[in-house]
């Protein structure tokens, strides 16, 4: 799209840190492109084209085997670009969509049988208009049979006016950003323990160690971040994700330079092993577990079954 927004880099950098084999950048888009798959009319901006062309060879050039491509607001509920991209990944990306709630079970599975893994439900008013939250857990209740999970992305001042919701979703849910604490107030700041109190009352909420480039307002090598960050994966090493968030959905006033984000990482989970957990077993369990050994796959309905029984059944 001519005249379209650029939120990302020309030329990052390559990392100095080398991904372990099989690594996933778990949170990335694409864009278009737009002459193919048009914006929504309710889109709050309006992008360049960033198609999987680019995404794959900014895969390829940070050393990441796999991409789990997150629908875009600006698409809205049409998934095409999406389905586009995973088809044209032979085999090496999975995707989130974001849907209509009134979907029927027949689309469900077409997104499914395209690589579709998840729904995201977005609280952030900027992009978004706000939406009745009955009909979202209808849907979290229709993708159950499907094995997918719910991405919800807010900002940390709703966390507590969603909590209800949250603990009514009767599948497994990833929170995009952490939520988006402010990580100048520490690792025991009150936005981080709001985050690990949520993660405290139910066993299949992970979070997506995300964005210092949107998060710390101290640019970059964004300290704050890392010295909040990375007691969270210490502390839950089997429920943490990582992504680039390429190519950075209204950045475009502070691009990072994605070699940068993935210098990020040793800082964020210093040993092999914790690395190993946030880039490769914990989105293989999510978006490839037909790939993981049977005990592993299973981790996922172990983590449902744990919880309350109110939390279950708790309708808002």
């Amino acid at each position: 799209m001519k005249g379209g927004i650029v939120s990302w880099h020309p030329d990052p950098s390559a990392p100095r840190f080398v991904p372990p084999p099989g690594a996933i950048d778990a949170h990335c888009h694409v864009f278009g492109p737009a002459a193919r798959f048009p914006f929504s009319p309710k889109a709050k901006y309006h992008p360049a084209d960033a198609g999987p062309d680019q995404l794959f060879a900014l895969r390829d050039r940070l050393g990441f085997l796999r991409n789990v491509i997150v629908q875009a607001s600006c698409h809205g509920t049409d998934n095409a670009a999406v389905i586009d991209a995973i088809a044209r990944s032979d085999g090496r990306a999975r995707g989130v969509a974001v849907v209509d709630p009134a979907i029927d079970d027949a689309a469900l599975a077409m997104l499914d049988a395209g690589g579709i893994r998840g729904v995201r439900f977005n609280f952030l008013k900027r992009l978004v208009d706000d939406a009745p939250k009955a009909p979202l857990l209808d849907v979290a209740r229709r993708i159950a049979p499907l094995g997918w999970h719910i991405l919800v992305y807010f900002e940390a001042d709703i966390l507590a006016e969603l909590r209800p919701f949250l603990e009514a979703i009767p599948v497994p849910i990833v929170i995009d950003h952490m939520g988006r604490p402010d990580v100048a107030q520490g690792p025991a700041g009150p936005d981080m323990r709001a985050l690990r109190d949520l993660m405290e009352g139910r066993a299949d909420i992970s979070v997506k160690v995300t964005c210092p480039d949107r998060l710390d307002a101290s640019g970059p090598p964004w300290t704050a971040f890392a010295d909040a960050v990375a007691p969270l994966v210490a502390d839950y090493p089997d429920r943490v994700l990582w992504g680039t968030d390429w190519p950075h959905p209204n950045m475009q006033g502070s691009i990072p330079d994605d070699g940068a984000l993935v210098d990020m990482i040793p800082r964020i989970a210093p040993t092999a092993a914790l690395r190993h957990k946030l880039l490769i077993d914990n989105p293989m369990r999510l978006y490839w577990p037909e790939l993981m050994a049977p005990s592993a796959a299973m981790s996922r309905s172990v983590a449902r079954n744990q919880l309350s029984p109110s939390s279950r059944s708790r309708v808002e």
